[in-house]
């Protein structure tokens, strides 16, 4: 099924530079199914995988642009919605910048991949044509943001590794203290020579609490009113939440169609 989708998405650019790049995908398909097709058809069945696909079949290459770039704000590790945007701004919506990052995102989660030979002639001559444009451009200012949003969006996601990193250590340090603890500190059995004989009132051991079906405390949740031209990434990367979240919190509102004005939960 994945080796479909690829198909259905390269053909357009038959006749043209990325030739080689259908020739690479049919002589994997004749391999046969590796860990790495089956990663990949895993990725492609995500919903805004589908969707940008869709939008690029029906030739709406802003769509699949940001259809590919939510998928890629619910799987950062996806290589195939890097791929997919590499290519749209490699020929479909040229940013020969943002072609570059993509491409060697691509090749960082997919070191091994069949095409990284053709992945590199390309990211060759996306340089070519970005040295173009600054000499044609001095101030290249759309390249520029372009650079600078990437690079904003790469620090703000290695930081938000970081701090996921340092509380699995603090929370797998307190487990090991309480199992440490319980292994160190075992209640003595009634009639051992450390048994405390309890008194009346005394709670010795001390009795658990209770579990029962006790309900968490409903989660606090905030609004956040749309604004002229804002979409539902664009709100969540706003407001520091993840996409996934910010619609599990607006089960009701259809991301495509946001009105300004209208109010979201945030979580």
């Amino acid at each position: 099924m994945g080796v479909e989708i690829r198909l259905i998405f390269v053909m357009p650019f038959q006749g043209r530079v990325f030739f080689p790049v259908l020739v690479a995908i049919c002589l994997i398909a004749t391999g046969g199914c590796s860990p790495s097709d089956q990663s990949a058809a895993d990725e492609e069945k995500e919903f805004h995988f589908e969707q940008g696909n869709n939008c690029f079949n029906s030739m709406d290459y802003p769509g699949a642009i940001e259809a590919f770039r939510e998928a890629l704000e619910v799987n950062p590790h996806s290589a195939q919605a890097h791929y997919r945007l590499a290519q749209l701004f490699d020929t479909k919506q040229p940013d020969p910048a943002a072609a570059i990052f993509h491409y060697q995102e691509y090749l960082r989660l997919s070191p091994h991949a069949e095409n990284a030979a053709v992945i590199q002639e390309r990211i060759g001559a996306c340089k070519q044509q970005l040295a173009a444009d600054v000499l044609t451009i001095p101030t290249a200012p759309a390249a520029m943001r372009q650079i600078e949003f990437l690079t904003q969006t790469n620090n703000a996601l290695k930081l938000q590794i970081a701090q996921l990193q340092g509380d699995k250590k603090n929370l797998n340090d307190y487990i090991a203290s309480l199992q440490a603890a319980a292994k160190n500190n075992p209640t003595p059995p009634p009639g051992s020579p450390g048994y405390i004989t309890p008194l009346p009132g005394d709670n010795y051991p001390p009795t658990p609490p209770a579990t029962g079906n006790l309900s968490p405390p409903p989660a606090k949740l905030h609004t956040y009113v749309v604004r002229p031209s804002e979409t539902m990434s664009a709100i969540a990367r706003k407001n520091g939440v993840g996409l996934s979240a910010l619609e599990a919190a607006n089960p009701g509102v259809n991301p495509r169609k946001l009105r300004v004005g209208q109010t979201l939960n945030l979580p």
